[in-house]
């Protein structure tokens, strides 16, 4: 699935560029394999063997702690309608649209699915691939004139939830969560986050497993086309050399690349970019691993870089050693965020959220931005402390940009063991050595 970084990025250049979003980023945004393959990228090897895919036995488990969450919060039903936490529990990836198409995993009993009725065969043929695929599954259709969310409503009743509390994925649309809510009017519809976050939040070791995987393949990525760019090279040119070093390792991953001034918007811009010598460039995102996530951000300078680039560079991976240090279990998300910002404004980069403008890091796994995140009053959408638990998976990526020059950013991701946390991937040494 895409950041929010990258669908910001991506939208804008479809509409303004014509370019593409990051979902066929393996083709590179350029839309093009280079005419020459630089040595350093066709050196790459795939990694693809390396990969063991999760299994349906493990999703079996991830259900049964979903609903040991729902009776701890007093929550009936479990409610998925696409999005990554239905692949999370079911191995299934349902497109958008305007049809409701869900599943409902109650605390106890079977799950159905609500499908329209035009599209049971396919519904069929993937929850095949999934954990209820070895029986006959309850699968409820609708016609188009018919209300998919009186199916819902019975669905529930028949496994004896008239009443009680429905929560919702957060990704669902407002507009069938509403009309559940009026289908079924006795039943409260409620936030389903503590369930789905409760579960993906925490990932065991073939989760972990699979993000060191995507990890590793980024950071070779990254330092194959930092050995290939060139003075002169293009924003696109360098996204297409990232696309093609990803077809080398076997995965479908995508970075956005910035230059110059470009790179103190965190974001990036779609204003067309030149890499000159001296010239600082940001190359950031990942790529996805068996449906896990990477996201990395490296930068950098090719050739010399001035004092103050260095300077500033120095201050960022002090900030980001201090988060690595205050990231240990127990600890409260919002003190790692207050650990590197404390850092950056001490050396007077400040106050607040002046020059280091976004929080420290955000969960990942599934999605390259998931629950919770390093930062103050933001889980849930509640102000509420969160503290950091072995198994949870951030990114660490404090940043100075200066409007107008430039900006660093160093961006590893993260896990929380019982002794810290630790990185999947080395450290970037310095603006002239980042690999």
């Amino acid at each position: 699935m895409p950041s929010r970084r990258t669908f910001l990025w991506s939208s804008a250049a479809a509409m303004i560029l014509g370019r593409i979003p990051r979902v066929f980023a393996q083709r590179g945004r350029g839309g093009q394999e280079p005419a020459t393959i630089p040595p350093s990228i066709a050196a790459l090897t795939s990694m693809a063997d390396q990969v063991r895919p999760i299994t349906n036995d493990e999703r079996k488990a991830r259900i049964e702690r979903a609903r040991r969450l729902m009776a701890q919060q007093k929550i009936d039903g479990l409610l998925l309608a696409g999005g990554t936490s239905m692949a999370y529990f079911l191995n299934m990836r349902w497109g958008g649209g305007e049809r409701l198409f869900a599943c409902v995993i109650p605390v106890k009993g079977d799950p159905f699915f609500v499908c329209p009725a035009f599209e049971l065969d396919r519904a069929q043929e993937q929850i095949a691939l999934g954990p209820f695929g070895g029986a006959k599954p309850d699968v409820r259709t609708w016609q188009e004139d018919e209300s998919p969310y009186a199916r819902v409503a019975q669905g529930l009743k028949d496994r004896g939830v008239s009443s009680g509390s429905l929560g919702i994925e957060e990704t669902v649309k407002f507009v069938w969560s509403d009309s559940i809510a009026q289908a079924a009017p006795q039943l409260k519809v409620v936030s389903g986050t503590p369930i789905t976050a409760g579960c993906r939040a925490i990932k065991d070791a073939h989760e972990l497993e699979l993000m060191g995987i995507a990890n590793t393949a980024t950071l070779k990525v990254y330092e194959a086309v930092y050995h290939a760019l060139q003075p002169g090279m293009t924003q696109n040119t360098a996204s297409s050399l990232i696309a093609a070093a990803y077809r080398r390792v076997g995965f479908a991953g995508f970075a956005s690349v910035q230059v110059g001034e470009y790179t103190a918007l965190p974001h990036g811009s779609i204003t067309p970019q030149t890499i000159r010598e001296g010239t600082i460039v940001m190359i950031d995102d990942g790529c996805t691993v068996d449906g896990y996530q990477s996201d990395i951000t490296r930068t950098f300078v090719l050739g010399k870089a001035t004092d103050k680039m260095n300077k500033v560079f120095d201050i960022v991976r002090a900030a980001q050693d201090a988060a690595l240090k205050a990231a240990r279990p127990g600890a409260a998300v919002e003190t790692v965020d207050a650990g590197a910002r404390k850092v950056i404004t001490d050396a007077g980069y400040g106050p607040g959220f002046k020059y280091f403008t976004h929080r420290l890091g955000h969960g990942i796994g599934m999605d390259g931005h998931e629950w919770p995140y390093l930062v103050a009053n933001n889980m849930f959408g509640q102000p509420r402390t969160v503290t950091l638990t072995p198994g949870m998976c951030f990114s660490d990526e404090p940043g100075i940009y200066i409007r107008g020059e430039f900006g660093v950013r160093l961006e590893d991701d993260m896990h929380i063991t019982d002794e810290g946390a630790k990185l999947f991937t080395p450290q970037s040494e310095s603006l002239e050595k980042p690999f």
